[in-house]
C-alpha cells in the first residue's frame, strides 16, 4: 500500500480534516517545590526582621545624645526629651519628642530627632537668640529675651551683652492710640523688625530702642547719640541714609532718617 504522500496530507488539511490537540503542559514538580520553599523563606525572613526590630535586645535606645546647645545645657534637654531609653529604637515616636521639646524649653527654636542606629537617639538643638530685651514688669531686675520672629522666649536675671532694650513709650495721646491701635505685640514685632535692619556697626552701638508709636521708632547710641529711624517701611533706603550722614556728619548727635530721601543730622 503507497504512502500517503505531502500533497495528499495538505489536501486533508483543507478538507477540514482537524489536527490533533497539543499535549498539555505538565508543571514539572521540582519547580513548584522552589516555589513552596522561597515562599517559606520570605515569611521567615519578614518574621525576622520583625522579631530583630521590635523583640530583640540589639536594636534598642541605650544612649541619647545632644548637639547645638548654648544656654541649654545637654542634661536639661534629654530630660525635657525623656526618650523611653530600653525601648526598641524604631518606635520611638520622633514627631512627639520634638513636640515635647519645643513645648517644654521655649528657648528651643528648632530641634531635629534622629535615630542613630543601631542603639541612639541624637537631639539637634538650635536655640533662639535674643535680638532685644524687654523689662520684666512681674520680676523687677529680670529681663525678656525677645528673638527675630517677636517671640518672647526666657526671663534671664542678667541682661546678655550687646543686646539693646526695647522699650514701649507711648507718651502722648497719638502713641497711645497707636498702641491700642496695633497692639503691643505688633509694636514688638515692628521694633524687631527695625532691628534687623540695622547696620553692623549701628546696631553694635545701640543701646535702647524706643517705640513710641508704629511710625515713631527710634535708636539710643553710645556718646549720647540718636537715630530717629520712624517705622519700620523702607529699613534698606534709611540703612544706608543713616551710614552716609554718619559719615559725612562725624561729630553729629542726632540723626533723623525717618524719610530716608531727606535725610537730616544735628550736633544737638
Amino acid at each position: 500500500m503507497a504512502k500517503a504522500t505531502t500533497a495528499d496530507r495538505g489536501e486533508r488539511d483543507r478538507t477540514g480534516t482537524p489536527e490533533p490537540p497539543p499535549a498539555p503542559t505538565r508543571v514539572r514538580m521540582p519547580r513548584v517545590r522552589t516555589l513552596v520553599v522561597t515562599g517559606v523563606l520570605l515569611v521567615l525572613a519578614v518574621a525576622g526582621g520583625i522579631w530583630l526590630l521590635y523583640g530583640s535586645q540589639w536594636l534598642r535606645v541605650d544612649r541619647v545624645t545632644t548637639s547645638g546647645t548654648e544656654v541649654l545645657t545637654p542634661a536639661e534637654v534629654r530630660d525635657a526629651a525623656a526618650v523611653p531609653v530600653g525601648a526598641p529604637l524604631v518606635s520611638v515616636d520622633t514627631d512627639a519628642i520634638e513636640a515635647r521639646l519645643r513645648r517644654k524649653l521655649t528657648r528651643i527654636d528648632s530641634v531635629d530627632v534622629v535615630r542613630s542606629w543601631p542603639h541612639g537617639i541624637g537631639l539637634k538643638v538650635t536655640e533662639r537668640k535674643p535680638v532685644l530685651l524687654s523689662e520684666d514688669t512681674r520680676n523687677s531686675g529680670k529681663f525678656v529675651e525677645i528673638d527675630r520672629k517677636g517671640v518672647r522666649f526666657a526671663t534671664v536675671d542678667k541682661a546678655p551683652e550687646g543686646v539693646p532694650r526695647l522699650e514701649l513709650t507711648p507718651d502722648h495721646s497719638g502713641a497711645a492710640a497707636s498702641l491700642r491701635r496695633f497692639g503691643p505685640d505688633r509694636l514688638v514685632r515692628e521694633a524687631v523688625r527695625v532691628a534687623g535692619q540695622l547696620p553692623p556697626g549701628v546696631a553694635r552701638d545701640t543701646r535702647n530702642l524706643k517705640v513710641r508709636s508704629y511710625d515713631a521708632i527710634s535708636l539710643e547710641l553710645t556718646r549720647g547719640r540718636v537715630v530717629e529711624w520712624g517705622s519700620a517701611e523702607k529699613g534698606a533706603a534709611k540703612a544706608r541714609a543713616l551710614v552716609a550722614l554718619m559719615k559725612a556728619a562725624p561729630k553729629a548727635r542726632h540723626f533723623d532718617v525717618s524719610v530716608p530721601t531727606a535725610p537730616a543730622s544735628s550736633r544737638s
